[in-house]
């Protein structure tokens, strides 16, 4: 469907004053050709300048058939006929006719005049390229990325690199080189269209849209589009009709006893290679390096059956205005637009008589929209902003979808909460119709539309679709007298009557050919139409809306209307790369006014759609407050608020990037959302956008949705949260009471802002979190512990909250207690390793620091090492010979026993890697009891036993067989007489046999040996220098 408004988007138009009737009009680079009707004379005006003077007048060298211009290098390019041959040429320096008697070259692709022309100082003239061809050329497309040249010739495609040769320090001339030969077998193209690898090509009734692409060599792909040789033509490929013919079968096409009835057929992606259109590569250019390296890749393929209805013919039913369409984002810059770069997006437009078709070729392949014509077309252009179509008597300006697929590739916040933009497949619209008299042909430059008109009474294709009615008149009654003469009558058989009643019956689908201008036409004109700006017609669009409004707040004429300004406002703001910054900054409020207006609409919506308020209202820059305001006016003549507003209101009051709303506003917010959804009111009111609400009105408001019979601990815990806010310690206490801390625990995960506002580094705590930190610090650690398992909040997170809390407490250390608390309980419920890990390090680290600085504030913690090493498997229990080195009772100044024993607890326990706290132990000397039993840990975690017994035997002795026989056990049990016997015996010789605790050492590492070793071994472990009646005692056990 296509909606039809009566906009302006055209300005002014022109007459440009050509000298003789145009038979060709083209237009490009803010210029005008128009080809006289005899064909050999192209006259040139000037687009950019008011009246469009003309810029220049020379003649072509043959009758021009079609002629096209190139942005890129600024030449145009004709197919011309002379003595009955087919040329192809391109005409460089045309402006440079502008001067009178102004010379003109004619050379061969490739060659260049070096003679006496160019001696002296450089002359620039116009010059004429020849371009040979194996073959006549049919048609020919321009790359407006590259300006290189594609031609379409009946049996292969060629193209010409566009090159600028150097021919002097000062002076460079373009030409072009042919690179690449695409042979087509089995079709003839009748338009090509080409840009940035993209080729289009189109017959009467199919389409197909292929993409040149690098390739790996070793691909098996490479077999299916190998590349021929540079030297060879292949010719048995390209003749397949004349062997067929040979043989006695004819194509389809040039059998004359059959109709063809074509089916409509649509191929997408890699579908398209099953078309039946094979596509074969010759590399001509000179870059011998680039060969191979290329193949096609098939993107759509499309085939249509003639149409039956509408006033068109068989013969009528044709494909015309191929066109491919680029479109980059405004992250790409001119430099790499103008070097050729790949685009964002690809699209490709090509049209019936009353139907055309635009698709989306890069990325995904789809089609975007189908526009219905109301009238037979004959010619349509596709720009950035709109479809340009002419019919016999309109010019017709339709919408575009461009810019909607281009946003949603350019930006991944497109379709979600925080952007919008409307979707491509809404419906188009036709914005104006404009009647004009006999439109013949159509084309557009920038802002400029050109128009050709010319009148005719009974032309050459009025006439031959009289001669054609008449020969279908007799075929039908031949076709009747048939039917009859086998025993069927049309009229008592409904499908044969509809059958007849078609006027389809034709031999072969053909085209009729353009009628040649005739000296029977009575006038002909060459309109240059402006566009208004894209402000202009947005404002005009905008208030066409209105009317909408007005008789229907919800129509979706409304919503239609201002989704196609907010398009048109986007290409604006894509193709404004480099334009004045006071013009883009126009566009963007007005593309912000253009968010605010589509989220006033949708926030009017209770349908499906209405969520879209939401991130159009985000996008307008409009304040919450803002929005507010604009929906309590329209309120005041509808009925309510609508589902948008009401879906925009509680996303951006949950949101903590949220501005403070004033008190009114606030309490405005609540009296809506008691109204609208009542349940919603404890997460309102527990927003930091709402603090400055009335907390008696917000208490009313909550005990109302109490007594409704919705009672919840989040309405308890905001009730309390409120009384707090006014200083009533009673109703707090008698809500806390009302439910176990457990339950308590649940209701903050429900709602977290009631103990925290802020994400981010922007973290801080609520009036009911510094209450609870000074009453219930067991109830806090343990709900933010809950908030962090449910990921309500990260880790960082829950640090910065800690320290903010406790950032005015007698603590000056940077991690207070109550961080440290919360580090431990959640180290006990936290089940994801690199959690843990990081909790076992800041503790660890925490842990060192309080031990080596030895001062306290006298704060204690929630949980003792003998509660840790109970509930949390990470904590393990002490080693009996730690506890010997470091007893219960020993004393640390200012009580730091508690971490002492947390951190042998932790090095004791599994989970603890040492190697990453090493770093850590450098701080903390072994010079004591404590900070020897610490580095006596970490070193025998990490295996060096021999180094630990040196120390103990140094420095604790009387605690080394507690060592050796909770540490000395399986691999390591050889320790025993290897290290421990060998160490114990030497100290005895030093100090004497008086030591008790060496000499006990010395038994109890004999017991060991006697009972591991043999006889022999044990032997030859004992001393030369040892009393024999002290040893002799084990040798006997160890004997027996």
């Amino acid at each position: 469907m296509v909606h039809v408004y009566n906009c302006h988007p055209f300005a002014s138009q022109h007459i440009v004053a050509a000298e003789q009737e145009p038979g060709l009009v083209c237009c490009g680079g803010g210029a005008l050709f128009v080809v006289s009707a005899g064909g050999c004379k192209i006259e040139a005006f000037s687009l950019q300048r008011e009246g469009c003077p003309l810029i220049c007048r020379f003649s072509s060298m043959g009758s021009v058939l079609s002629i096209r211009h190139s942005t890129v290098g600024d030449y145009l390019v004709t197919i011309e006929e002379k003595n009955k041959a087919i040329y192809l040429r391109a005409y460089t320096n045309w402006r440079y006719q502008a001067v009178e008697k102004t010379r003109v070259g004619v050379r061969l692709l490739g060659h260049f005049l070096r003679g006496s022309s160019f001696r002296g100082a450089p002359k620039e003239q116009m010059e004429i390229i020849e371009i040979p061809l194996f073959e006549p050329p049919l048609c020919m497309a321009c790359c407006s990325l590259t300006g290189d040249l594609l031609v379409g010739c009946a049996k292969s495609l060629v193209i010409f690199s566009l090159k600028r040769q150097t021919l002097s320090e000062h002076l460079s001339v373009l030409d072009f080189e042919r690179v690449l030969i695409l042979h087509i077998q089995g079709w003839s193209p009748s338009q090509v269209a080409f840009c940035a690898g993209y080729i289009a090509l189109q017959t009467e009734l199919e389409v197909l849209v292929v993409k040149l692409t690098q390739r790996q060599k070793s691909s098996q792909e490479a077999e299916q589009h190998s590349l021929l040789p540079e030297d060879i033509m292949t010719e048995t490929g390209l003749d397949e009709d004349a062997e067929m013919k040979k043989d006695g079968f004819s194509p389809l096409h040039e059998q004359e006893d059959f109709f063809l009835f074509p089916k409509h057929q649509e191929m997408l992606g890699n579908e398209a290679q099953l078309c039946g259109v094979s596509l074969v590569l010759e590399w001509t250019g000179m870059e011998a390096e680039s060969r191979g390296d290329m193949s096609v890749v098939y993107i759509l393929f499309r085939r249509f059956a003639p149409d039956f209805f509408q006033d068109c013919s068989v013969e009528e039913t044709h494909l015309h205005s191929l066109q491919l369409h680029p479109m980059f984002t405004g992250k790409q810059d001119e430099a790499s637009i103008s070097k050729g770069g790949e685009p964002t997006c690809m699209f490709v437009f090509f049209s019936l008589p009353n139907t055309g078709y635009m698709y989306s070729v890069k990325n995904d392949v789809e089609l975007m929209s189908t526009y219905q014509y109301p009238e037979k077309s004959h010619q349509a252009v596709l720009s950035d902003q709109f479809l340009y179509v002419i019919t016999r008597n309109a010019l017709q300006c339709f919408t575009v979808r461009c810019s909607a697929v281009v946003a949603r590739v350019d930006d991944p916040y497109i379709d979600t909460t925080m952007k919008a933009c409307p979707p491509f497949t809404m419906e188009v619209c036709a914005l104006r119709i404009q009647l004009f008299i006999g439109l013949k042909v159509l084309c557009q430059d920038g802002n400029h539309i050109v128009l050709l008109t010319a009148a005719d009474v009974d032309s050459k294709e009025d006439m031959e679709r009289s001669a054609r009615k008449n020969t279908e008149s007799r075929e039908l009654r031949a076709l009747t007298g048939i039917l009859v003469a086998v025993g069927l009558e049309p009229p008592s058989t409904p499908t044969l009557e509809s059958l007849l009643s078609r006027s389809f019956l034709s031999r072969k689908i053909s085209i009729s050919k353009p009628t040649e201008p005739t000296d029977s036409g009575h006038g002909w004109n060459l309109y240059v139409i402006s566009c208004v700006s894209t402000l202009q017609l947005y404002r005009e669009i905008v208030e066409y809306s209105k009317r909408y409004e007005q008789s229907s707040p919800s129509s979706q004429s409304c919503i239609h209307l201002l989704s196609e300004g907010h398009l048109l406002l986007r290409t604006a703001l894509l193709l404004q790369r480099d334009s004045e910054p006071a013009e883009r900054e126009q566009l963007q409020q007005a593309f912000q006014e253009s968010c605010a207006h589509l989220g006033d609409c949708f926030s009017r919506f209770d349908k499906k759609d209405c969520h879209l308020a939401l991130p159009y209202y985000k996008m307008s820059g409009l304040t919450v407050t803002d929005v507010i305001k604009r929906n309590m006016s329209m309120s005041s003549y509808s009925n309510g608020y609508g589902k948008g507003f009401l879906f925009f209101l509680k996303h951006s009051i949950y949101e903590e990037s949220m501005e403070e709303l004033s008190k009114d506003m606030a309490d405005k917010v609540l009296e809506i959302v008691s109204v609208a959804e009542p349940t919603q009111l404890p997460h309102v009111v527990s927003s930091p956008s709402m603090l400055k609400a009335d907390p008696d009105s917000a208490i009313t408001h909550l005990r109302q949705l109490e007594a409704s019979g919705a009672p919840s601990i989040t309405l308890s815990l905001c009730i309390a949260s409120l009384a707090l806010r006014k200083g009533d310690l009673h109703t707090y206490r008698q809500q806390m009471d009302r439910h176990a801390e457990m339950l308590q625990v649940y209701g903050f995960i429900e709602e977290p802002k009631l103990l925290l506002h802020g994400r981010g580094k922007a973290v801080l705590p609520t009036i009911l979190a510094q209450h609870l930190r000074d009453t219930q610090e067991g109830l806090l650690v343990a709900a933010v512990v809950a908030l962090h398992e449910n990921s309500k909040i990260r880790l960082e997170e829950a640090d910065l909250f800690f320290q903010e809390l406790c950032k005015d407490g007698v603590e000056v250390e940077s991690s207070p207690q109550l961080l440290v608390d919360f580090w431990e309980a959640l180290l006990v419920a936290s089940s994801h390793e690199s959690i843990i890990q990081e909790l076992l390090f800041r503790l660890t680290s925490v842990y060192i620091d309080r031990i080596t600085r030895r001062d306290s504030s006298g704060v204690k913690g929630l949980k003792t090492a003998e509660d840790l090493i109970n509930s949390c498997s990470h904590y393990g229990m002490l080693y009996p010979w730690v506890s010997i080195l470091t007893p219960v009772q020993f004393n640390i100044t200012h009580d730091h026993q508690e971490e002492l024993h947390k951190l042998q607890s932790l090095l004791c326990g599994p989970t603890l890697e040492v190697s990453s706290i090493l770093p850590l132990l450098e701080q903390l000397s072994d010079s004591d009891s404590t900070g020897l039993s610490v580095h006596v840990l970490c070193a025998t975690k990490l295996g060096q036993h021999k180094s630990s017994i040196d120390r103990l035997l140094d420095r604790c002795p009387q605690a080394i067989i507690s060592y050796a026989n909770h540490e000395l056990q399986n691999d390591k049990l050889p320790l025993w007489w290897q290290k421990l016997f060998p160490e114990v015996c030497d100290r005895m010789r030093k100090t004497g046999n008086d030591n008790a605790v060496l000499l006990s050492a010395l038994k109890e590492t004999l017991v060991v040996a006697a009972k591991e070793l043999n006889p022999l071994e044990f032997l030859e472990m004992l001393p030369d220098d040892g009393t024999a009646h002290f040893f002799l005692p084990h040798l006997l056990e160890c004997s027996q």
